[in-house]
């Protein structure tokens, strides 16, 4: 009978990061749906009465019993304020302490049953020593806080009737860690309780004690900066008795120079004189002379007025540009265009370029090629993961540590107006809480507002629109509109073969071997062994993965002559191998002897271009469309309006309907671990389900690139270029280009257009004409 009145059957409510101890009141703040469902189910059928338990672990919003300690209190609600439908507001005093014996889900809140579990007392003299030394601890880590209340405290804790209460209080006031109350709260008896507190508060009293001492130590360094002060002033004093120079007032002579010398606009040097004065007047050891000073520095160090002359020397630039760039006629024309114009206009308004192109071509060292052959100074700032709009436009000057954004600085060391400014990766830009770098960009690139651009510490309009822009981008999809907008897009496309083995031969190989050492007597390239290594170790538009393969033939050439080789070593295909190992990719070539259901489709990736078989299959007793092969939603539609087309046409072209309505197609694209997407794939789908619907093979060595409409047009795509080198090294020869892509073969090297045979087509019909040369379409007869 006593064993079950020592039970209790409660609602339970969890407890984050708090422990409440018997005896011992303590506010809570009730907002999780389960915890006052607990709180109102205690009130309305307890009299107020519930068991409270910490969680194990403060993330879970919603505990179960194994996210709860063993040991809890017995508590009473003394006081309830509803704020709100989702939070309630209690005081709650602890009864007793309780071991939890088992809880289980009661309705929309957790119930425990529980055991009481008080403190027992052994009365043991151990129990007293250690009670004597836990009210001794506490009243020596009290007096390290108020030393003066220290002996009216340690009276108070010795004449305590319930040492118990005393002890749980100190726990609370000292904040100890969960695990360590947890403890003190599961103790298996009033001594261990004792011993568990002594432990604790000894540990919290060498703590208190360092931090008294870091503080002792502030102070007394305080005190030195005084003195420093004092003796500083003195020593001032001493100086203008011996009649010595005061560094301050030199200074403020070598400010006051500068500032009459400096070829400042009118507000710049009204606002400049304003702060000087401000200057002149505060003390020597002020803060703020000290922001002024740097804040007059940077102001007296932009270059203002200052232009470099520019070289308008049109077939010197032409030779620059051909010495240090191989190609990219495009780019090329658009600077000497530029200096026609200022040849024509020198007060022409410099251009904003966009450089876009896969990495490696050669956007940023073009951009250092340019500045040579204008004859500007050259400053490149990568905008990579920038996220904080004020690392362009600066921070304002109420800030402690502000400084002036990239823009300017970058000004300020090109020491001239007018210099070739790089902006790289834009197309990296972030965005978050900070702001939005991109935006920050809409005023720097907009020739109608760059000339009073204000940086937010410099607050002064600053003339940017002398400045020669040049950004590049790998994309253009994250770009916003409106900064697309400002900006004249140039794009850089992928380099074919022959065009590497040139730039090979006259930039790369030359490069590393004065890296390694070597010359061409000793390490010889020959172009088939170029060819190997451009098509079976490098699969890239750009040349990095190119130039570092040759670097690495370079030093394994160094290293035979180190250990003793004086023949030349003749760098061909099989050496090649012999050298990096087996290739690392294999080209696609051109597949022959088809299978019905099969063509062969162009891509555009962002190293270049690639080859693409697109596979269709007939499921006996299917029904609709299966698409593989990590197929987007533009390339999933395309197939669709493909399928929908020759179902409507199956008349004209002698197709059995049957076909349509009693099977399915499954339709896979290979390499199926890569994301394919875009609408260029349509007649490539088209070709495929027409040869499958038809028994009919698709034309060995015929590539292939278009739109379709649902009606059967070919609408042109883009990539052209990229996706034609990439057929030529397949060994396709024949592609099918929509109509109005002809005008893009005008940017493909002239053995390439010699070479390969090009069809080009408005509609679907034409294009199985030549994919499919026994599809015949059949027409509808005449009405007599």
């Amino acid at each position: 009978m006593e064993e079950q009145q020592k039970m209790l059957k409660l609602p339970v409510l969890p407890l984050k990061n708090v422990v409440l101890f018997p005896k011992l009141v303590l506010p809570l703040s009730v907002g999780r749906d389960a915890s006052r469902a607990a709180v109102e189910a205690a009130i309305k059928q307890h009299d107020g009465e519930l068991i409270l338990v910490s969680q194990r672990s403060p993330e879970v919003d919603v505990p179960g019993a194994a996210d709860l300690f063993n040991f809890g209190t017995h508590a009473r609600v003394r006081k309830v304020l509803r704020t709100s439908q989702s939070l309630i507001e209690i005081v709650v005093s602890g009864l007793e302490r309780v071991g939890i014996v088992a809880v289980a889900q009661e309705g929309e809140y957790l119930q425990a049953e529980a055991q009481l579990k008080p403190l027992l007392h052994d009365h043991s003299t151990e129990e007293k020593a250690l009670q004597a030394a836990l009210f001794e601890l506490a009243a020596k880590a009290i007096e390290k806080v108020n030393p003066q209340a220290a002996e009216q405290i340690s009276a108070l804790l010795n004449s305590a009737d319930d040492p118990q209460q005393v002890m749980w209080l100190l726990a609370t006031a000292f904040n100890l860690d969960m695990e360590q109350m947890q403890n003190l709260l599961g103790a298996s008896s009033l001594k261990e309780a004792f011993q568990l507190a002594v432990n604790y508060l000894s540990e919290e009293a060498r703590v208190l004690e360092v931090r008294q001492k870091i503080v002792s130590d502030a102070q007394e360094e305080m005190t030195k900066e005084q003195r420093e002060y004092v003796l500083r002033r003195q020593m001032k004093a001493i100086q203008q008795e011996l009649g010595e120079d005061d560094p301050a007032k030199a200074e403020t002579e070598d400010l006051r120079k500068r500032l009459m010398e400096a070829a400042l606009p009118e507000e710049a040097r009204k606002e400049a004189e304003r702060e000087f004065k401000r200057f002149e007047r505060l003390p020597d050891q002020s803060p703020e002379r000290h922001v002024i000073r740097t804040w007059l520095d940077l102001v007296l160090e932009l270059p203002w007025q200052k232009t470099t002359e520019d070289n308008l020397d049109i077939a010197r630039a032409r030779q620059v540009l051909n010495e240090d760039h191989y190609g990219l006629d495009d780019v090329k024309e658009r600077i000497l265009e530029h200096l026609g114009v200022l040849q024509r206009n020198p007060g022409a308004k410099a251009p904003i370029l966009c450089f876009v192109g896969p990495p490696g071509v050669g956007k940023t060292s073009l951009g250092q090629s340019v500045a040579r052959a204008l004859g500007r100074k050259f400053e490149r700032m990568s905008l990579g993961g920038l996220h904080d709009e004020s690392e362009l436009r600066g921070h304002r000057r109420t800030y402690i540590g502000a400084m002036a954004g990239r823009l300017i600085q970058a000004m300020r060391r090109a020491g001239a107006q007018n210099p070739v400014m790089m902006l790289d990766e834009v197309d990296k830009l972030g965005r978050d809480f900070r702001g939005d770098p991109a935006s920050a960009l809409l005023e720097v690139l907009d020739p109608a507002q760059n000339s009073t651009f204000r940086d937010n510490y410099l607050d002064l309009p600053f003339d940017l629109s002398k400045v020669m822009f040049i950004t590049t981008a790998n994309s253009l999809d994250t770009l916003p509109q409106p900064l697309l907008d400002r900006m004249e897009v140039i794009r850089l496309s992928g380099y074919s073969e022959e065009e590497k083995v040139a730039i090979a031969n006259r930039y790369l190989i030359p490069r590393q071997l004065k890296e390694t050492g070597l010359t061409t007597e000793l390490a010889r390239f020959a172009d088939e062994g170029l060819r190997k290594l451009i098509g079976s170790y490098t699969r890239e538009a750009g040349l990095r993965n190119l130039e570092r393969n040759i670097a690495s033939l370079c030093r394994k050439s160094a290293l035979k002559f180190a250990e003793g080789r004086t023949e030349p070593i003749d760098l061909v295909p099989e050496t090649i191998v012999e050298m990096l190992g087996p290739e690392v990719f294999l080209p696609e070539s051109a597949q022959q002897n088809l299978p019905p259901g099969v063509s062969t489709g162009l891509a555009w990736t962002p190293s270049g271009g690639d080859v693409l078989y697109i596979e269709a299959m007939l499921l006996p007793k299917g029904k609709g469309l299966t698409l593989t092969g990590q197929l987007g939603d533009v390339m999933q539609e395309s197939a669709k309006a493909a399928q929908s087309y020759l179902w409507a046409h199956a008349g004209d072209y002698g197709l059995n309907t049957e076909l349509f309505a009693d099977f399915g197609v499954h339709i896979h694209v290979p390499s199926g671990a890569i994301p394919k997407d875009g609408p260029s794939a349509g007649i490539t789908l088209a070709v495929a389900l027409a040869s499958l619907y038809s028994k009919k093979v698709t034309r060995p060595n015929t590539a292939m690139t278009g739109e379709i409409t649902l009606t059967g047009r070919v609408l042109p795509i883009g990539g052209v270029k990229e996706k034609v080198l990439a057929a030529r090294r397949a060994g396709m020869k024949r592609v099918i280009l929509p109509k109005a892509n002809a005008k893009d073969l005008r940017d493909l090297p002239e053995n390439v257009r010699e070479e390969m045979e090009f069809h080009f087509a408005e509609r679907i019909e034409e294009v199985f004409k030549v994919a499919i040369p026994e599809l015949i379409r059949q027409e509808a007869p005449v009405q007599g």
